[in-house]
């Protein structure tokens, strides 16, 4: 297992450092650059010009990397010359409230998606499984700004249940008015939902034509023990695994649902920033989440030792 981990976390490193060549060199290849997003078009040349020489954006590209590694690994991100902070503070602000959201996201999408995909096993193929499953179907492939969008016209147009705009402020405001994070947190939970719902009726269908199951029913095992101990624990493997790799696609998600609801977390300072064309704080959200990402993808891994005790790796 030790040597496991010192091969994974050597991996990591390895995929972080790809990961800012690869978003260094394509944010500066942005047309537009910095100096116009930020002074606007009436700008003249020498302000531009002064604006390129001040950030270092007059030097060679390489030159420019470089000195961004040295300065992160001191700790230093960089400074924000669009909200005139440094990149470290600001995603020490930003960052608890996106992971409150895609927390509250991924407890309310297990909740739901292991029971109704379980429940959608042991009536397999029957009129049920087939509505869950069309319903899913439309859920999944529905643009998340969309669904946004008709939730806030449905719950706070029309029947004024929740607020249209998320908490604004710092974590404790987000967590002092829970009825203003309902409708962001449904707008990921509902899509979310709809995937790990399939991927929980495929594991346990699998699962119920085993063996050892038809054993257990011959034994006269209690359906409540059957589903808990030989069932449930036996189809979460795949789970484990979707929670770690759909972190990105939650990340992806909800820059959409923070803008819709102006939810001011990780995914709407990263929108900014795009389009301010902010290359110090892209850089340190692009690093967060990729690192984010890479602990996923691992702890994933780990956890599979957990769910199944055959597994195990040297």
């Amino acid at each position: 297992m030790r040597v496991y981990l010192l091969r994974r976390a050597a991996q990591a490193l390895v995929v972080l450092f790809g990961i800012t060549v690869i978003v260094f060199v394509l944010i500066h290849l942005l047309p537009g650059g910095p100096a116009r997003a930020l002074l606007g078009p009436t700008a003249k040349q020498y302000q531009l010009n002064q604006f390129i020489a001040e950030n270092g954006y007059n030097q060679p590209l390489f030159v420019q990397y470089l000195q961004y590694v040295g300065h992160m690994f001191h700790g230093d991100l960089g400074f924000s010359y669009t909200y005139n902070q440094s990149v470290t503070g600001l995603l020490a602000q930003n960052l608890p409230k996106s992971v409150l959201l895609c927390g509250l996201a991924i407890f309310f999408t297990l909740l739901i998606a292991i029971p109704l995909g379980i429940f959608q096993a042991t009536r397999s193929n029957t009129l049920t499984d087939h509505i869950i499953n069309g319903s899913a179907f439309v859920a999944y492939s529905m643009p998340t700004f969309w669904l946004s969008t008709l939730l806030i016209l449905w719950f706070s147009v029309s029947l004024h249940w929740f607020p249209s705009q998320a908490p604004q402020g710092d974590l404790g405001v987000a967590l002092r008015e829970p009825v203003a994070m309902v409708l962001p947190v449904a707008s990921l939970t509902l899509v979310s939902v709809a995937l790990f719902s399939r991927f929980v009726r495929s594991s346990a269908t699998t699962v119920l034509v085993q063996d050892y199951i038809r054993t257990a029913r011959g034994k006269g095992v209690s359906q409540a023990r059957l589903m808990y101990k030989h069932l449930l624990r036996n189809a979460l493997s795949p789970i484990v695994t979707l929670i770690g790799v759909s972190l990105p696609w939650l990340i992806g998600g909800e820059i959409i649902v923070e803008s819709v609801f102006n939810y001011p977390g990780m995914g709407l300072l990263l929108w900014k920033a795009a389009n301010s064309h902010d290359y110090p704080l892209l850089m340190g959200i692009t690093l967060v989440v990729g690192a984010a990402t890479v602990v996923g993808s691992l702890l994933a891994d780990l956890l599979y030792a957990v769910v199944d005790p055959r597994v195990r790796y040297g």
